[in-house]
């Protein structure tokens, strides 16, 4: 309901509950009220349970004595917080200190008022009802916002799976067909070759299987970069794959460091880690110009923690503040859509990601066998042909 009273705004209606010992009190302040241009429709209380019962109306502002026999201001102004219920309140006394004022300002009264000085009513009134008009606008804007987030972080998330998903169909696909068939046809170039009636009939087919060759390459490079199909041996075994292949594709020396060897990890983590990992590496052979990288995992007091540090120049404010920094702002829904959440920090000394997903107790009481990996083993191969 609108706080509109004042001598500029006549005829607006104004619902007042009043805490009130004395009929006369009541009867000048309700006057005050009306010579200010408002209609009132008021109700006096002079109890702690007649005001908790009131408390189940609508009211517009609430006017309290500061001392009513059995029941105070400041108690009433406790119960009207307590109770949830958002109405301006107005401490009317006929004798009130400044450090009881103050506290009563700080516990959530919009105004307190001597009643000697009863002119201030109907304004004090007025600025009350309008403070928490606009403070409930405000709350509203708020609720609306937060709910506008949480919506938007929620088809981020919707979107990141979604990718993933089609990225697992995507790779099967080229695994099982693309993959399949260049399988099939080299094997069937190199039959040919073998059986090669002329020199030249042969070099042409060797060169086929070359080509042949490269394309398997190329149908595994992209399989793997869709779903990094080492996750199924584990993710310490994925995170060793991913820095041993990032060391020798840059010549960056990356050390990897874990305090745990597979435990189970709840369904999403371990690959929210790996992209995490892979984006970090990603940057840093973009930008940071580094000659040292180390990836940590390590799982302590409930929470998974991934910390992938570098040598490198490090970003500056403008870097992180990047309206397309889609990168990072992947990582950070990457995250949320497993509990967890990013930190980034840089300086001069270099940058630092830090990945955290809190885990539930029962996820440390098994360890998978460690599979250790071969240098050069690629697991998105389909084996030596």
């Amino acid at each position: 309901m609108s706080g509109d009273i004042g001598t500029n705004r006549p005829g607006r209606s104004l619902r007042v509950l009043h805490i009130e010992d004395s009929e006369l009190d009541h009867e000048l302040a309700m006057a005050h009220l009306r010579r200010g241009g408002a209609q009132i429709e008021a109700h006096r209380v002079d109890s702690e349970s007649a005001f908790r019962s009131a408390l189940t109306e609508r009211w517009d502002i609430i006017l309290s004595d500061f001392n009513v026999p059995g029941f105070s201001g400041l108690h009433a102004l406790d119960i009207l917080r307590d109770s949830g219920v958002q109405v301006p309140f107005i401490l009317v006394s006929g004798e009130i200190g400044e450090d009881v004022a103050v506290s009563a300002m700080r516990n959530g009264a919009s105004d307190y008022l001597l009643k000697n000085n009863l002119a201030r009513l109907a304004p004090a009134t007025e600025h009350a009802i309008d403070a928490y008009e606009t403070l409930r606008a405000r709350q509203a804007a708020d609720r609306e916002l937060a709910a506008s987030r949480q919506r938007l972080s929620e088809l981020a998330q919707h979107l990141q799976t979604s990718v993933e998903m089609e990225r697992a169909a995507i790779a099967r696909e080229i695994h099982d067909d693309v993959g399949g068939s260049l399988s099939a046809l080299k094997f069937d170039l190199a039959w040919m070759a073998r059986h090669a009636s002329t020199p030249e009939l042969k070099q042409r087919l060797d060169g086929a299987i070359e080509t042949v060759t490269h394309a398997l390459e190329a149908s595994q490079r992209i399989m793997h970069n869709l779903r990094p199909a080492i996750l199924e041996q584990g993710l310490v075994a994925a995170l060793q794959w991913l820095a041993n292949r990032f060391e020798r594709r840059t010549g960056v020396v990356c050390t990897f460091r874990t305090s745990h060897d597979n435990p189970h990890l709840p369904p999403g983590v371990p690959l929210v880690a790996y992209r995490a990992a892979q984006e970090a590496l990603t940057n840093v052979s973009k930008h940071a110009q580094a000659t040292r990288v180390s990836i940590d995992l390590s799982l302590a007091q409930g929470v998974f923690s991934l910390e992938v540090s570098d040598n490198g120049r490090g970003l500056s404010d403008a870097d992180l503040a990047k309206a397309r920094s889609f990168g990072i702002r992947g990582l950070h829904e990457r995250a949320s859509t497993v509990g967890g959440w990013v930190d980034l920090s840089s300086s001069s000394a270099g940058t630092t990601l830090i990945l955290s997903i809190p885990l539930q107790d029962d996820v440390f009481t098994g360890v998978d066998e460690s599979h250790e990996l071969e240098s050069e083993h690629d697991p998105s191969a389909w084996g030596d042909l």
